[in-house]
């Protein structure tokens, strides 16, 4: 820890502030940015926090190995080996220089010791601990808030937290607090049961006035008994749609989602505490090398509660693909189509938008500039949704996750919704009907065992069911299925991550083209604009609250880092979203592997070729990567010929992902697709053309991870459509 917090106060130091006063030529800085130029990351419980996240949160090797390294930093020896001569401080007049603990270090030691860290080529464990720690270092630093739900240094860096009516937010705590009991007129109370404010009699007098039959465990080891006719495993783009579409033919529907049920009026804006409450891992989840940042929803509406509104179709060359070289008649048909159209009507989706935010201002300004087609990205939201924070959750409740629409139709037609309940296995056993009615189906699925994840309900749940479905996403259905013991090769594999490179752009307020672009970057709708740089290859924009920003931008020094803080509010981004080729895999909850094929690495250097271009065209004062040396172009005066110069410079290296280079940038990935994909035998694909695994007749998958390959764009709508044609299928099954 005290190498740990030495490292901390290294990446974010106090700084002086009346040298600072005189370079900018002031008397004194106000008492907002002297605050601000004061504050170490090395002060209060900020290493504390950080320790506390990288444990619970990263891969176990990633642990292990900055473990090992904060060890050795706490010896005089170790530190030696990893910091060289910068080990050595003076021993006084007359004698020797000695070697000391990390800890000891001057300041300016350590900032250059974590510099050699970040550009070694051949130390690939120290450039793993920088990376970790600098993440959530800054992550931690930039959102955390004290009992008035403030941050010291945001009105430093000219950010607020939009102003809306919810309850009094709450700090980040050890364990994210149940949401507050069952409000009167929330959307889908007549049908969620709340298990982490339950005990076992309650729960069961719960489920039983919502019209289910239970049976409680006679033994200590028995487990209550629910009956049910579909049960699905979560609740977000496929989860909502089944879920909806089964309870309205009539069957008896439970909805089993580990993530608890919040509203708008929950919805703090909060970054800290909105990704722990909201997202797996709270937001920090990294492939197994740390090379690829990963978000994705572990709420009542998955992904689609903290998604960005994009509500785009898929387009008709990648069904036509599916459809003709995967085997896949369900992507070719009318009835994929139509599965389209009433996906969007339930959605309301539109492509009108009343006003863009500063960043899409950019991105159109830039391309028009350069004669370039952009176009209007529909979404789930009203023509007037200007909200820059749906992904911590829509505060004003516009946007139409599946948590406002699809789940409101199921618990309207008697679906139960359990929350806080987490599956551990599908309940398989041998098909005594034969191999099933394809010849490959030797078992039969005829439930779910979960674990309700408070402390009131001592036994696990029976759900007994006549069909199940796994809705849990990419990430997580893989897990499930093996841990119910499928054996099916493509289960985990063919992962596609939609990895996603950013350039960014500063523009200052008083020194624009005209008309001046108004507003800051984390207002107005995240992605209302898109432009197509290749057949696989978009460009659109992001949403990075004040820790995002600072745990994805290079860090060169903790002066430099503050700097580019205090631009935070005038720096637009643009994201590079790249339709992979490269199949990750996922190796276990919470593991994932994934490398980029060198055609992903090309695609993603031409569209950061071009978004720079775009930021450049727009009038950006100064524009850069996220590449791990800074290397920036300051716009003013510059030539053409110095712009390509530096456009080839920044995107010439092996990759923007590829850690084995000095110089190399993390990757983010929003879209998880094609974990347990369709195909047309079980040598092809983990399930079926109607999405009901090969292996076990009745468990069907419902999620991403059937889609045959990336999509290359956002994929909510395609998610929902294949969901409403696997669940009407289903639908009609039962009706035969």
């Amino acid at each position: 820890m005290e190498a740990l917090r030495a490292i901390c106060g290294a990446f974010i130091p106090s700084l002086p502030t009346t040298a600072l006063a005189e370079e900018e030529g002031r008397v004194g800085l106000d008492k907002d940015l002297e605050r601000f130029y004061l504050a170490s990351a090395a002060d209060s419980t900020i290493p504390d926090e950080v320790a506390e996240l990288m444990v619970n949160r990263c891969a176990w090797e990633a642990v292990a190995l900055v473990t090992v390294v904060l060890w050795l930093l706490a010896t005089r020896v170790g530190t030696l080996a990893l910091c060289g001569g910068a080990s050595f401080v003076s021993g006084g007049v007359g004698r020797l220089p000695r070697v000391s603990r990390f800890s000891d270090m001057p300041p300016e030691r350590r900032e250059a010791a974590l510099r050699r860290w970040n550009t070694t080529r051949w130390l690939f464990p120290l450039k793993i601990t920088f990376t970790v720690i600098k993440i959530i270092c800054h992550f931690v630093f930039y959102t955390t808030v004290d009992e008035n739900s403030e941050n010291p240094c945001w009105k430093a860096i000219g950010y607020s937290v939009p102003a809306t009516e919810e309850e009094p937010r709450r700090e980040r705590t050890e364990e994210t607090p149940a949401p507050a009991p069952a409000r009167a007129c929330r959307p889908l109370d007549n049908g969620v049961v709340e298990t982490k404010q339950l005990d076992d009699n309650t729960l069961l007098r719960s489920l039983a006035e919502k019209g289910l039959a239970v049976k409680t465990g006679a033994s200590s080891r028995a487990h209550h008994t629910v009956q049910c006719d579909a049960v699905i495993v979560g609740s977000g783009c496929g989860g909502g749609v089944a879920a909806a579409v089964l309870a309205s033919a009539r069957l008896k529907v439970v909805v089993v989602e580990k993530g608890d049920y919040y509203t708008a009026k929950d919805y703090s804006s909060l970054e800290g505490p909105a990704m722990e409450r909201l997202y797996e891992q709270g937001g920090v989840f990294s492939t197994a090398n740390v090379t690829t940042t990963i978000f994705a929803g572990a709420t009542v509406g998955g992904g689609s509660a903290v998604n960005w509104s994009a509500s785009i179709r898929t387009p008709a060359d990648v069904l036509q693909e599916w459809s003709r070289d995967h085997g896949l008649p369900v992507f070719g048909g009318q009835g994929y189509v139509q599965a389209m159209d009433a996906v969007c009507g339930r959605l309301a989706v539109t492509d009108r938008c009343r006003e863009e935010g500063f960043q899409n201002k950019v991105v159109r300004r830039g391309c028009e500039a350069l004669g370039l087609r952009v176009e209007a990205v529909p979404r789930n939201s009203t023509e007037g949704h200007f909200c820059g924070s749906c992904n911590l959750g829509c505060p004003n409740g516009e946007k139409r996750g599946t948590d406002t629409t699809w789940l409101v139709d199921a618990v309207e037609r008697g679906a139960v919704i359990l929350t806080g309940c987490k599956a551990e296995r599908f309940i398989l056993e041998r098909n005594t009907g034969g191999h099933g009615k394809n010849g490959h189906r030797r078992k039969k699925c005829i439930g779910l065992v979960a674990t309700c994840m408070g402390n009131g309900i001592t036994k696990k749940l029976n759900i007994e069911a006549k069909v199940s479905i796994s809705a849990c996403g990419a990430l997580m259905t893989p897990p499930l299925l093996r841990n119910s013991g499928l054996k099916n090769r493509h289960i985990g594999r063919n992962l596609h991550l939609h990895p996603v490179s950013m350039a960014w752009g500063y523009f200052p307020e008083n020194s624009q083209k005209e008309p001046p672009l108004t507003g800051k970057c984390y207002e107005g709708g995240i992605i209302t604009s898109v432009h197509r740089v290749t057949d696989r290859t978009i460009i659109e924009t992001p949403a990075l609250g004040p820790g995002a920003f600072a745990a994805l931008m290079p860090w060169e020094s903790g002066r430099d880092m503050k700097e580019r803080m205090r631009r935070y509010a005038r720096t637009a981004h643009a994201i590079v979203l790249v339709r992979d080729r490269a199949a990750g895999s996922v190796i276990g909850e919470g593991r994932v592997r994934f490398t980029p094929r060198s055609e992903d690495a090309e695609e993603l250097r031409a569209g950061l070729h071009r978004a720079l271009r775009i930021m450049v065209a727009a009038g950006a004062a100064e524009v850069g990567t996220h590449r791990s040396d800074g290397l920036r172009l300051r716009c003013k005066g510059v030539r053409d010929e110095d712009v390509e110069a530096f456009l080839d410079e920044v995107t010439v290296e092996k990759g923007p992902m590829h850690p084995g280079s000095d110089k190399w940038a993390l990757v983010c990935s929003a879209h998880q697709m094609g974990s347990c994909r369709m195909g047309a035998s079980p040598n092809d694909g983990a399930v079926d053309g109607r999405g009901e695994s090969w292996e076990a007749e009745g468990l069907y998958v419902c999620d991403g991870s059937l889609l045959p390959t990336a999509i290359g764009v956002n994929p909510m709508i395609t998610i929902e459509s294949v969901a409403y044609c696997v669940s009407k299928g289903i639908a009609e099954s039962f009706a035969r």
